[in-house]
């Protein structure tokens, strides 16, 4: 994990060939790389981002349906975002990543705490990328188990690409 400082959440860690293909232009990867406005709403923290892994964390508290649980809702914002990462990462600057299939089974309730998501890649290609993201709590205990599929367009998405200094 990255630096943090006493009031900070701890940074994301990327590879270093990330690190080298988005350096040069400034581009804040904190930002490029995260959930966005929803994911920020929902206190969702990405820790850990390359092709081959990526991993975050979402509170329960905020996320929750009428009856406590935690929302699938917010277990499917969790696993799309995650899979989304991945399969920006897999495809470089050179393509836009956008999900066209996602679908989520729910094995167990959750009422608090944080849960942890877990993207890998089960298929990586020219034109899709499929993760398989497994959220667990806090026990190790797994919640839900996902599946997303980006088709990756080309083109260049610098156009959504946050610099540091903006």
């Amino acid at each position: 994990m990255g630096d943090t400082t006493a009031n900070e959440q701890p940074s994301a860690t990327f590879p270093q060939e990330i690190i080298d293909e988005y350096g040069p232009d400034e581009v804040d990867l904190e930002s490029l790389f995260s959930a966005g406005d929803l994911g920020a709403r929902m206190g969702l923290r990405v820790t850990e981002a390359s092709a081959d892994r990526v991993v975050a964390t979402m509170p329960v508290a905020g996320n929750t349906q009428p009856y406590g649980l935690l929302h699938g809702g917010a277990s499917a914002v969790l696993a799309e975002t995650l899979g989304s990462i991945g399969a920006m990462m897999h495809g470089g600057r050179d393509n836009v990543a956008v999900g066209v299939d996602l679908n989520c089974t729910h094995h167990r309730a959750v009422r608090e705490g944080v849960v942890t998501g877990v993207a890998t890649p089960v298929h990586r290609g020219r034109s899709t990328a499929t993760y398989e993201i497994v959220i667990t709590d806090e026990r190790g205990k797994r919640v839900c188990t996902a599946r997303l599929t980006c088709l990756l367009q080309s083109g260049d998405g610098s156009a959504f690409m946050k610099r540091k200094d903006a």
